[in-house]
């Protein structure tokens, strides 16, 4: 059994994106577009975009459109939520691969849905969008 401590640690903080993701926020806000990097040298496409490789340190350009679809790679479903609230409806999260990408990408998933590893789904974002990964409703079987 997970033991806990409870208490409160008040922390601020200010998330920079860096560049690599500023192009991605900026292009899921302005286009709808998901946008990745693809390594010339090792063909890896990274999802979002990164301004190096990973894994031999090339760098890399924000360019590679990924996308809409996609194959459910994991899933699990939450009944608490991050301050261990519980929840009132349970919320399904899965680790999507992208089409076009090779890494995968965290979201909730949309839909009152027997969920299946290989499952088929596609991106839904919201309208009015802010450039924030909260742009992204989740995703919901294609």
């Amino acid at each position: 059994m997970a033991r806990t401590v409870e208490g409160n640690m008040p922390v601020s903080y200010l998330y920079t994106p860096g560049l690599g993701n500023t192009a991605f926020f900026e292009a899921l806000r302005d286009r709808a577009v998901l946008l990745g990097s693809r390594c010339a040298a090792c063909s890896y496409t990274y999802l979002p975009a990164r301004v190096f490789c990973e894994r031999c340190f090339a760098e890399l350009t924000p360019d590679t459109k990924c996308g809409p679809g996609g194959v459910l790679e994991s899933w699990t479903v939450a009944r608490a939520g991050i301050d261990g609230e519980h929840l009132a409806e349970p919320r399904s999260v899965g680790l999507v691969k992208v089409d076009g990408a090779d890494t995968v990408l965290m979201h909730l998933l949309l839909g009152p849905v027997q969920w299946e590893i290989g499952t088929r789904v596609v991106v839904v974002l919201k309208d009015g969008r802010s450039g924030s990964i909260l742009d992204i409703e989740g995703f919901e079987p294609a």
